[in-house]
């Protein structure tokens, strides 16, 4: 009698693990993100933007200034720069519209772009308000985005490819 029975459920097994491992990654690295200081996560925010190819990236952290953390210059194929300015909130709720609003009023005539980086989320109406029509668009970077990010660029997170060997019961069986 042949036991093909047994090897599809342990194959299962760790499909399963490996889901949510997938989830609680981005949870955990989320977590010691909103563990750091502020002053730590603008850091990291410029870092990562860096890494991502903006030019003369510098953290500003001046008060009363509609929420500016800090400013970089991105070049496309090397003829066309935007000014970027970036918002940093290290948080764990909702980025609400007048969080977007606020922040748009503030980058109008200093740059040409906006970014808002959180740890958190976006409410539905914050992204509707992000993407208003007739006002200037600013994009957004929830903490999944973020995480997704500093996996890519392997910033704070390695990433390490596991053997797996599997024993094809059959194949042996047919000899």
């Amino acid at each position: 009698a042949k036991q093909e029975k047994a090897s599809p459920v342990s194959l299962d097994e760790p499909d399963d693990n490996e889901e949510i491992e997938k989830l609680s990654w981005k949870e955990k690295v989320i977590e010691e993100l909103q563990a750091i200081s502020p002053t730590s996560f603008e850091r990291l925010c410029q870092r990562l933007l860096r890494e991502l190819g903006f030019q003369n990236v510098e953290v500003t952290g001046q008060s009363n200034d509609g929420g500016i953390d800090g400013k970089g210059l991105l070049k496309l194929g090397g003829v066309l720069s935007f000014s970027v300015i970036f918002q940093a909130k290290r948080n764990k709720g909702r980025v609400s519209p007048s969080i977007v609003r606020d922040f748009r009023g503030a980058i109008i005539g200093r740059a040409d772009k906006g970014l808002i980086i959180t740890t958190g989320t976006f409410t539905r109406e914050a992204k509707k308000e992000a993407q208003r029509d007739g006002a200037p668009p600013i994009d957004l970077m929830d903490g999944n985005d973020l995480a997704e990010k500093l996996k890519e660029l392997k910033l704070g997170i390695d990433i390490e490819f596991v053997e797996k060997i599997t024993i094809k019961t059959e194949w042996f069986q047919n000899l």
